[in-house]
């Protein structure tokens, strides 16, 4: 397997549509122990995820409130009681909301950069010491194409900007720990089947669909597949790089 003792913290895998959900499940049914994490992860969705990757008691579920850096920091903390290490992070807690620029109001926009930025930071700077002591450690957070696109199909400009934040904060992570052995990638997912698309009319996604080269929309399954792949050995040599996992809608 391609994870084998392997621990990894899959933190916003509350929901079982969510990339998150099929990411924990992905890693566990490839041998990593994982610990999974939302704001309100319970014992029962933690046996679910670990029921649909072969039950093979892998999973751990821990709520953390990611805006709140002790929540973190406590995280971090009893995945390493359970299991000593913690070889991987992904970050794939988010939130959305599409409104014009000139709606986003101070509340909106701080709520946006306190989940999507700073909930990301905060694990990043959590996890961090462990893995430079470690000597090794794949963090993976997650994007959008709105960051690079400047939003446009879901998401207003403060979503966007969060997760432009997301994508330098990975790059200089990337930069300043690879000595250490760490990896900092992100993924940048775009017309997923997950929530995040349950705003827009048929007849939207049928016109967003129609400018795809694949012509279809990607499962949570095909992110979860990017995350396995840095997560592992197999990508080994690949740090602050930016993996678009979004049908072609974006070629650059």
């Amino acid at each position: 397997m391609l994870l084998d003792n392997h621990v990894c913290i899959v933190v916003g895998s509350g929901s079982p549509r969510g990339i998150g959900y099929a990411a924990a499940r992905m890693l566990a049914s490839h041998g990593a122990k994982v610990v999974a994490s939302d704001i309100q992860m319970t014992d029962d969705l933690a046996e679910a995820i670990d029921a649909s990757a072969g039950g093979r008691k892998a999973v751990t579920g821990i709520a953390c409130d990611i805006t709140i850096m002790a929540h973190c920091e406590a995280l971090v903390a009893q995945a390493l009681d359970r299991f000593g290490r913690v070889d991987c992070l992904i970050n794939s807690a988010g939130i959305v909301e599409s409104i014009p620029f000139s709606a986003i109001d101070d509340r909106a926009f701080d709520r946006m950069m306190g989940v999507n930025l700073k909930g990301t930071f905060n694990l990043c700077k959590a996890v961090l010491p462990v893995m430079k002591t470690q000597g090794r450690g794949s963090i993976i957070n997650m994007s959008s194409l709105a960051a690079q696109r400047g939003g446009g199909l879901v998401g207003g400009a403060h979503y966007a900007a969060s997760k432009g934040g997301v994508l330098s904060l990975t790059k200089s992570i990337a930069r300043e720990y690879g000595a250490f052995g760490v990896r900092a990638n992100a993924i940048c997912p775009a017309m997923i089947e997950t929530e995040m698309l349950d705003g827009l009319s048929g007849e939207r996604q049928k016109a967003i669909i129609d400018q795809i080269p694949l012509r279809r929309l990607g499962t949570a399954d095909e992110v979860a597949g990017a995350c396995l792949f840095l997560a592992s050995d197999l990508g080994g040599f690949v740090t602050g790089a930016t993996i678009d996992v979004n049908g072609g809608n974006h070629i650059h």
